[in-house]
Formats: structure tokens, C-alpha cells, sequence
């Protein structure tokens, strides 16, 4: 078996200015693929769970094939995802805050790309976070003499819900611009429930976001109505969303056999290729049942996944006569909202179509193309137009913090999905 050699260009000093959200996951070494960061089993949601009742799950796989002792820290963040600096360690952790090593730890089998998968889950028996809000993790090499993480990967915790505020969260497509044609609008009920909330303004904070995407998310919009007993967004301009069009979708499940949406199969010696059915922009609103984004690391076998999945040079092509005015990246939850120059598609102009080649893990996944111009605005319907019937998922996120409190809780969630039927 041979390694498989990808050169994935880590260019953070790149990003474009609106992309570099620190909520987001971020892997810092070329070296790590395929981080995964699940809570309860929900691939296709947020990383959020209820306080005390569920597990994190985060896996990832170091193409470095060695063992390497692994250690992760964890910070809570306030409701913008700065790290709380009001609290002690033993305010948010029960065990160890930081120094905690990742002990399972599996070598991948008949793989051509050699690998090592690592798992571990939040919470265990050395680290139980004590407290609701947002949480940053960090993953280092302890055997290096560099203190930058390897990876950072976020994930959220909620208020049980005996202490958490109500809220409800309706999409509708007669939005203030228009009416059934290419916008979503969001509104949104907050009811305090036991909460006293003496200065809505100051003690709540509020994020929307359409597809988990945190590239779009929509912060601290002023209500239209402020009740006694909660906050009201209606006719809110901020909630108006594109609707965009419905994600592309394939599956890589075998390096023999071409699966949903894959061409072709190809090796050259060294390495499994997937060639991508080539695919054009999606003029008129197209139905097809997708995940919002979302990727699932699987294969044909279903056994052991984490460690018999190979990794195959992913082919992606966008047929156009013409090259945009504007910058083409592939998005989805699998490249964590990060415009790297690694999700960039380059027009050949010889063949009259735009690709790009990723290395990817076998599984599931989505994709959609994002338009970026010269001013860093993006947005997908410059190549798939808008439609008001787009299937979406919207999630909404209340943090509170009370009188004298030394950090934001999260108590209240909301997950719709949008379906025009």
C-alpha cells in the first residue's frame, strides 16, 4: 500500500475577511482530515445538546500514519465566541480543563491512503463541562515544541429545559421584498419562561442561521416587539434570507464502484480518483431531497468505517461557457464555511468549465457553489438562482446572562426545516 501524498494548501492569511468567524471548526495542519464533530448521533444538526444529557462525539484522521500523542484543551466563549475570561477552571469543567489525551486511537486497514483515526467524546471521565453556552476545543501534539492546536472544533450546550426560555422560530416565503420568489424570511418568538429580564438590549443575545451556515448568520437583531414576558421578530428586514436552490449531493462508498452522482473511477498508480457527473447551473428550482450541507463519513461495508473508508481525489466540475467576474468555492458543512484556496475552482478555459480536485474520505456528502466578488460579498445564487421553494433548515440560538452574571448561558434552541409543498 501506498501513502497517499495530498499537497492542500493551508493559506489562512487568504481568507477573505467575512469568513474568519471563530465558531467555526478550523484545522491548522495538512496533515488532519475529516474532523467530525457530532452530538448524539445527529450528523445533519448543529454540535449542540442539552447540558449533562448526550455525548459530543469528534473524530478525526492524521495522514501522518504515526502515533502521536494528542492532548485537547477546552474554553468556554461567550455568546460571540470570545473566550469567557470571568470564569475559574472549576467553574466550567468537572475534571481536567486542559492536558487530557486522546486515547482511542486506531490505525486504518487495507486503505491505500494510510491514516490514524482518533475519537474521543464530551463528556468523560476526565473532563464534564458544568456549564451551558459555547465551547472551543483544542487539539494539540504534546510532543511537538509548537503550542498551536493541530485543529480547533466548537460545539454547544443548552440549558435543560426546565431553565431554558421558549422559542419558535416560522419560515415564510412572503417576505418584505417579495412574495413566493426567491427570499425566505424568518420570525422568531422568545417567551423568558422563569427568567426575569429586567434589560432585554444588554442580557440577550440572539443568532439565526439558514443551513447552519455560519458565513450568513444573522446577530443581535433588534426585535420589533419587547413584552413582558418576552421578544418578538416580525417583518424583521435582518431575517430575510436568500433561498438559494437545493444542494448537490454524491456519495463515494468504494473504490471499485461508482456510487450517486460519480461518473467514473480512476487510479493512476497512486492514487483512487472520483470524477463528479460534470454539472451546470440550476437556472429553475430543482427538487432533490439533500441534508442542507451536511456529510456523513460511510462506505459500502459499513463495518468499521472510521478506519476502512479510503481516501479518494475528489473531481468537481461546473460547466460554463464563460468565467464569472467573481470567485467559485465549493461549500458545505465538510469544508466547516472556510473559503480556503483548497475549495477554490479554477476555469479551464481550454474545456469551458470550472473544477476542482479534494481529497475526500469515503461517505456522504453536499455541496453548493458560492459566488465571491471583488468587495468579499458571497452568495450562492449568482450561479444557482434563488427559489422561494427551496428546501431549507433555519436554527435559532438565545443566550442570557443576568445581573452581575460573569458569563452568556444558552437557553434557548430552535431547529426548523423550511418545506414548500
Amino acid at each position: 500500500m501506498r501513502r497517499l501524498i495530498f499537497i492542500f494548501i493551508y493559506c489562512l492569511a487568504c481568507l477573505l475577511p467575512f469568513s474568519a468567524f471563530a465558531q467555526r471548526h478550523e484545522i491548522n495542519d495538512e496533515n488532519i482530515r475529516s474532523l467530525q464533530v457530532v452530538a448524539n448521533q445527529k450528523w445533519m444538526d448543529l454540535p449542540i445538546m442539552v447540558l449533562n444529557d448526550g455525548k459530543i462525539s469528534i473524530d478525526f484522521d492524521d495522514l501522518t500514519h504515526t502515533y502521536r500523542r494528542l492532548t485537547y484543551r477546552l474554553e468556554h466563549c461567550e455568546a460571540d465566541w470570545k473566550p469567557s475570561v470571568g470564569l475559574f477552571e472549576s467553574d466550567v469543567v468537572d475534571g481536567f480543563i486542559a492536558g487530557n489525551t486522546i486515547d482511542d486511537v486506531k490505525e486504518s486497514t487495507l486503505t491505500n491512503t494510510l491514516y490514524t483515526h482518533y475519537h474521543f467524546d464530551i463528556p468523560n471521565d476526565k473532563c464534564q463541562p458544568k456549564l451551558s453556552g459555547n465551547y472551543r476545543l483544542y487539539v494539540y501534539d504534546d510532543d511537538s515544541s509548537s503550542d498551536h492546536p493541530l485543529l480547533t472544533a466548537c460545539f454547544m450546550l443548552t440549558e435543560p429545559a426546565e431553565s431554558s426560555m421558549g422559542v419558535r422560530l416560522n419560515i415564510t416565503t412572503q417576505t418584505d421584498q417579495s412574495i413566493n420568489r426567491e427570499q425566505q424570511q424568518a420570525e422568531m418568538l422568545i417567551d423568558y419562561g422563569t427568567y426575569i429580564v429586567s434589560n432585554p438590549q444588554q442580557q440577550i443575545k440572539t443568532v439565526v442561521l439558514q443551513n447552519r451556515n455560519w458565513l450568513d448568520a444573522r446577530w443581535n437583531s433588534k426585535p420589533q416587539y419587547v413584552m413582558p414576558n418576552g421578544l418578538r421578530w416580525s417583518h424583521n428586514q435582518d431575517y430575510i434570507f436568500w433561498a438559494g436552490n437545493e444542494y448537490r449531493k454524491f456519495e463515494i462508498l468504494s473504490t471499485d464502484v461508482a456510487s450517486m452522482g460519480v461518473d467514473k473511477i480512476g487510479w493512476d498508480g497512486k492514487n483512487f480518483h472520483a470524477y463528479l457527473f460534470p454539472t451546470t447551473p440550476f437556472l429553475n428550482y430543482l427538487y432533490d431531497e439533500d441534508a442542507d450541507g451536511a456529510f456523513l463519513i460511510r462506505n459500502s461495508d459499513n463495518v468499521e468505517i472510521n478506519t476502512t473508508s479510503d481516501y479518494m481525489l475528489t473531481h468537481f466540475q461546473l460547466n460554463v461557457p464563460s468565467p464569472y467576474p467573481y470567485r467559485i468555492f465549493l461549500n458545505g458543512d465538510w469544508t466547516y464555511d472556510r473559503l480556503l484556496p483548497a475549495y477554490e475552482m479554477t476555469y479551464n478555459s481550454a474545456g469551458g468549465y470550472y473544477e476542482a480536485v479534494v481529497p475526500l474520505k469515503l461517505g456522504y456528502y453536499n455541496y453548493q457553489f458560492l459566488a465571491v466578488d471583488e468587495q468579499g460579498r458571497l452568495s450562492s445564487f449568482r450561479v444557482d438562482n434563488s427559489h422561494y421553494q427551496t428546501e431549507n433548515s433555519y436554527q435559532a440560538l438565545i443566550y442570557f446572562r443576568p445581573p452581575g452574571g460573569r458569563t452568556d448561558k444558552l437557553v434557548g434552541y430552535a431547529n426548523v426545516r423550511f418545506i414548500k409543498r
